[in-house]
């Protein structure tokens, strides 16, 4: 193929899809510099620009990927002349070569001087459209860090001996897909029960990084065992106080899940020589709850045997 010294590729790239990534492989494999360019007006519900930055730069760190706010961008249905306008007003730097696989491409390129290089997707079935449809039934067309956006994260929550890592497990057997555990309770059973206040902090951080690797993984639903809410709140009996990262990351669970249950301790409290005292996880259920109800974080208590609490999140998740 020619070589070029400025390539362009452009879309909204909602969701970036192996399609998209074969025009870029292409534009960059042929140019020195590759300038990649996304918006949408109106905006992609679920796929905002920055969203959608994201997945790019981190796909493509060697690209120039500029994302455009819709309230600053043409309306999607505007005649492609305005388009080719504000793409020109926003060019960081003179471009050699467009590189589309769509009948907007001559044009587009032409009325930035530059030369068309058309992508044959003749084979490829690979859709947008469809994808919004129903992005899991077409995750393989999707890079692993992009269809991470799009599973749903399920956390487990609760006081200790009330079930949480067996239904994780149970739930990830049920539903095909991955579980995290509970990276506190590794290291609370490491330390043997002795856990430090500055060691909440690597905690909090310990699970959230488990959960990231885990999304990479995930169909769908990913079911996590605890958060850093009942990290904040296990520093504050043990120690009075919570260090400060520890109580941002609690923050940051308003919006991090997507789906959130509370088992209740409603059988026997189980000593299996790391648990604290049955009165304990009396005190820690009504916390956790408390906390819950306070930042306006929705959740269902589910009770009974593996099975009843599994058809329970079942029906929640599926309406089944």
């Amino acid at each position: 193929m020619k070589r070029f010294a400025t390539g362009l590729v452009v879309g909204k790239f909602a969701p970036l899809h192996r399609g998209h990534q074969r025009l870029i492989d292409a534009a960059l494999a042929a140019c020195d510099r590759v300038v990649v360019m996304t918006w949408s007006n109106p905006e992609m519900v679920g796929m905002q620009v920055d969203v959608r930055v994201g997945w790019l730069r981190t796909i493509y760190p060697d690209a120039h990927v500029i994302g455009f706010a819709a309230s600053d961008t043409p309306p999607n249905n505007a005649p492609p002349t305005d388009h080719y306008a504000f793409v020109h007003a926003h060019l960081p730097f003179s471009i050699d070569a467009v590189f589309s696989a769509e009948a907007y491409g001559p044009p587009f390129a032409a009325s930035l001087g530059a030369e068309h290089v058309a992508l044959d997707r003749s084979g490829d079935h690979v859709s947008g459209t469809l994808l919004r449809d129903d992005v899991h039934r077409g995750r393989d067309m999707l890079d692993r860090r992009v269809y991470a956006h799009f599973v749903e994260k399920v956390v487990l929550m609760g006081a200790e001996s009330s079930g949480k890592s067996t239904l994780a497990q149970a739930l990830a057997q049920h539903f095909g897909t991955v579980y995290v555990e509970e990276y506190g309770r590794t290291l609370w059973e490491a330390r043997g029960g002795e856990v430090s206040l500055a060691e909440y902090v690597d905690i909090a951080e310990g699970h959230i990084a488990l959960e990231e690797r885990a999304l990479l993984q995930a169909d769908r639903f990913a079911f996590i065992d605890t958060n850093a809410i009942t990290t904040q709140q296990y520093a504050f009996f043990f120690h009075g106080e919570c260090p400060p990262r520890v109580h941002l990351l609690a923050n940051a669970c308003v919006d991090r899940y997507d789906h959130v249950f509370v088992c209740a301790p409603d059988f026997p409290f189980h000593q299996d020589g790391t648990r604290v005292h049955p009165q304990v996880q009396q005190y820690m259920d009504g916390a956790i709850r408390n906390d819950l109800t306070i930042r306006g974080i929705r959740y269902t208590v589910v009770t009974g045997s593996v099975q009843a609490r599994i058809e329970q999140v079942t029906e929640q998740l599926l309406g089944r």
